[in-house]
């Protein structure tokens, strides 16, 4: 078995509070303890060079990033766009999966410091108030990316999801649909909250009610986006249009929809938030709001970049543009892009 923290504290005669603390930065412990942790690290071979190296030096070459599912193609995309950022600077990457789970995102996010990373990039998952302050003592770079962290005050990447959602929505109006619904996700996240508001704001400014009953918020996985359709579909008068919040929420929905034998568009015209690989593999090629995840990426690592090579610039939110794909699931005429 691969020898813990918990192992190097008890080998060393420290807590593992202090361990933690000379990892994430061994300039806030004294010399002797530094000297004992690393010899601790080095008999235990507990991640040696790395550890090694980095108390040493006082510096890392990796970055720690946390993402909440490995199985959403939106998340890998983001990953792939840091990676190619990172390493053409020498750094590498450390990857943990929370798996929207915020006891083990908390254990993600401190055994990262306990490696001595650079710098942490983090798509939050907000389950509680602060949550992750934390992270902010000693103070370490971070960039959260895609949602808002609820306590953070800390650099940003994120896409104009309200903007991007009421698009899809008024494309939906736009083609005679009056009843539209919203399959949302949950509203712990700042996506889904923005989401919705583009939703909302698309109805209202066709001077349309907003009904209780044509909305469902799931939790942006393709069970909750099956169980979401079924429910909108079980009403008196059901949907003609539906907008889907997220993109394995959509393979849910679709699912329901074909289980059902409603025709898409012909039953159901339908839009999803996320344009996924193989949208166009799907029988309609599936009308997604398509976010630009290698530039999600890419703009999260240049920013953590700036924060290490700067700590005491001012904190930057960058918000990047999301398009409107339109393909056959709407029933739109022509595939074309608005």
């Amino acid at each position: 078995m691969a020898p813990t923290i918990k192992d190097v504290a008890a080998r060393a005669g420290v807590s593992i509070a202090t361990v933690s603390r000379t990892f994430a930065d061994a300039s806030t412990v004294s010399a002797d303890l530094r000297d004992r942790v690393a010899a601790a690290a080095g008999a235990l071979k507990y991640q040696p060079s790395r550890v090694a190296r980095n108390l040493r030096a006082g510096t890392s070459q990796t970055v720690g990033v946390v993402i909440p599912d490995l199985q959403n193609p939106f998340f890998t995309g983001i990953v792939r766009g840091l990676e190619n950022v990172l390493l053409a600077a020498g750094y590498s990457l450390l990857l943990a999966n929370s798996d929207e789970d915020p006891t083990r995102e908390r254990q993600m996010l401190d055994t990262l410091r306990a490696e001595a990373v650079a710098g942490l990039i983090f798509v939050p998952i907000n389950a509680g108030k602060s949550s992750y302050l934390h992270l902010l003592v000693p103070q370490l770079p971070i960039v959260a990316v895609d949602r808002l962290p609820v306590d953070l005050r800390v650099d940003l990447v994120t896409v104009a999801n309200a903007a991007g959602s009421r698009a899809a929505v008024q494309h939906l109006l736009q083609l005679g649909h009056r009843r539209v619904a919203l399959l949302g996700g949950p509203s712990k996240h700042s996506t889904a909250v923005q989401r919705e508001r583009g939703y909302i704001t698309a109805l209202q400014r066709a001077g349309m009610a907003v009904r209780a009953e044509r909305i469902f918020r799931g939790d942006f996985r393709e069970q909750g986006g099956y169980d979401g359709m079924n429910a909108l579909m079980a009403a008196a008068k059901p949907p003609t249009a539906v907008f889907v919040a997220n993109n394995l929420m959509t393979l849910g929905a679709l699912r329901a929809l074909h289980e059902a034998g409603c025709e898409i568009p012909g039953d159901v015209a339908l839009v999803g938030f996320d344009d996924m690989p193989w949208a166009t593999s799907l029988n309609p090629p599936l009308t997604a709001v398509a976010q630009p995840e290698a530039e999600i990426g890419r703009s999260a690592a240049e920013l953590l970049l700036g924060r290490i090579a700067d700590p005491d610039r001012p904190v930057r939110h960058v918000v990047l543009e999301a398009t409107l794909v339109v393909r056959a699931s709407c029933g739109a005429p022509l595939a074309r892009r608005a």
